[in-house]
């Protein structure tokens, strides 16, 4: 835990980014009746009946002091998808790091080994040489500041029923840009020093 709290405390490095990698499941839901518009005076009204149209797979990663996040739309969350995750983060989205620390949490795709499944030998080798994996505790997951960008994500953006893919792709790249071009930043307050305090049941004793 407090490794994972002392890298979060860390000052920016372009050359060694710290990376918040996180998952979450999305339900899509359509309309079974089109909502009735708003007028003056009267609010859009939206029927209660949904339809369920499938589910798919949200991929979240920030580097949380760079004011920067980027959001993918997967079907699924398989070792392969994570492991292209990966490769992006390489090739895309730092290619100039010389390591790029990438805190995730246990979860049993979120191993090198996943990369080794999806790529030929050498290019695996090529792109773990670039990723130093950072395991949360478990049961506390809630020390990547990835959740907390999916918290504000679902808030602002996935409150309302979203019926496709194509549709959602199109709302979450608007709500990122906006948070991008404003350079919104986390503020991780919570210390190795303030873990003591609070979390002393988690220490021998």
């Amino acid at each position: 835990m407090e490794a994972v709290l002392d890298l979060s405390a860390e000052p920016f490095d372009p050359t060694r980014p710290v990376v918040g990698f996180d998952e979450m499941p999305y339900q899509l839901v359509g309309e079974v009746q089109p909502p009735v518009p708003g007028a003056p005076g009267r609010p859009q009204r939206i029927d209660y009946e949904y339809e369920r149209k499938g589910t798919c797979n949200l991929f979240l990663v920030t580097p949380p002091l760079a004011g920067w996040r980027h959001v993918d739309v997967t079907e699924r969350r398989t070792k392969q998808d994570f492991a292209h995750q990966m490769k992006a983060l390489v090739d895309e989205h730092f290619p100039e790091a010389e390591v790029i620390r990438v805190v995730v949490d246990n979860l049993n795709t979120h191993t090198p080994a996943a990369l080794s499944e999806a790529f030929p030998p050498a290019e695996a080798h090529r792109l773990t040489r670039k990723l130093e994996f950072w395991y949360t505790p478990k049961h506390g997951s809630w020390l990547n500041v990835a959740e907390i960008e999916l918290a504000v994500m679902a808030k602002q953006c996935l409150d309302r029923r979203i019926g496709d893919p194509a549709t959602l792709r199109h709302e979450l790249a608007a709500w990122e840009a906006k948070r991008n071009d404003t350079e919104v930043r986390i503020h991780w307050q919570f210390s190795t020093t303030d873990a003591r305090v609070k979390l002393t049941h988690l220490y021998p004793s």
